[in-house]
C-alpha cells in the first residue's frame, strides 16, 4: 500500500494545460495502456485498458471510474471503486518561467507497492508532458 507522487515541468501555460487534461477524451494520448475512455455523465467514466499481467496473457479490461474537475486550484481528482482504494489527484501550478506549468500527480493504492507504481507514475507524467506539449503547438 502507499502514497506516491511525481512532479514534472511542462512547456504549456497552466490554463491551457489544465483545459487539455480536463478533457477525459485525451487520456489515451498520454496513458499508454488506456485504449478508450467513454464519459458516462456527471463525473463517471468507463475506461478500457490493455494489461499484460506477468502470469497471464495480455488482455483488455474495462471498468468504471470517477473523475472530478476542480477549477479552483486547477485540480483533477479521480478514483475507481473496488478493494484497492485507488484514487489520486493531479494539480497544475504555474512554472518557473512564463508559458510553463508545474504538474504534480499523486495517487494512493492499497494494491501494488514500490517500483511498479513509481514506474507507472513516471510513465504517466512523461506521457502527459509529451502529449500536452505536442497538442499545444
Amino acid at each position: 500500500m502507499g502514497d506516491y507522487s511525481e512532479t514534472i515541468d511542462v512547456r504549456v501555460p497552466p490554463d491551457r494545460l489544465f483545459a487539455y487534461l480536463s478533457d477525459v477524451r485525451h487520456l489515451p494520448a498520454y496513458l499508454p495502456r488506456l485504449t478508450s475512455v467513454r464519459p458516462e455523465g456527471h463525473d463517471r467514466v468507463t475506461v478500457t485498458a490493455h494489461i499484460d499481467p506477468p502470469d497471464a496473457p495480455g488482455q483488455d479490461v474495462t471498468s468504471e471510474a470517477w473523475l472530478h474537475v476542480v477549477e479552483d486550484g486547477k485540480r483533477l481528482e479521480w478514483g475507481a471503486p473496488g478493494p484497492h482504494d485507488y484514487h489520486g489527484e493531479l494539480r497544475v501550478d504555474g512554472g518557473d518561467s512564463a508559458g510553463t506549468s508545474r504538474l504534480t500527480v499523486a495517487l494512493h493504492t492499497e494494491h501494488i507497492e514500490g517500483g511498479q507504481v513509481d514506474h507507472g507514475l513516471e510513465e504517466a507524467v512523461t506521457g502527459i508532458k509529451r502529449a500536452a506539449e505536442s497538442a499545444d503547438r
